[in-house]
């Protein structure tokens, strides 16, 4: 998994100190089964909507950003999704969420998005 979470690092272009920081991160790694409790889940999703839908749509079908329905990231590896997250976009509107939000809860919103969790 370190290798995937290098490599979504430098597609979503972290550099510097950012992508050491990131690199650590990855190697001290983050589990799918890093344990989100059932009441986080509900904050998790609850921000999904308020949150990520004030820019990628209420129905995440799109707007300021790009949209994060299953479909249109099914192709993104989950790690990508999680770095995204984590660390935003340098240069773009996304924010990194890193003040906010674990490694973990990254992982579980990106598998979220992605229609992998249970």
């Amino acid at each position: 998994m370190y290798a995937r979470m290098r490599s979504a690092a430098r597609q979503i272009g972290v550099t510097g100190l950012a992508a050491a920081a990131f690199a650590g991160a990855a190697a001290v790694g983050v589990e799918a089964s890093s344990p989100v409790s059932m009441e986080r889940r509900a904050e998790l999703r609850h921000l999904l909507i308020q949150d990520c839908g004030s820019c990628h749509g209420l129905s995440l079908g799109g707007g300021l950003g790009p949209p994060l329905q299953a479909g249109a990231i099914a192709n993104l590896p989950a790690e990508f999704v999680a770095a995204t997250i984590y660390y935003g976009r340098p240069g773009t509107a996304m924010p990194p969420w890193q003040p906010f939000l674990t490694e973990a809860e990254s992982l579980w919103l990106a598998n979220e998005l992605k229609g992998l969790n249970p």
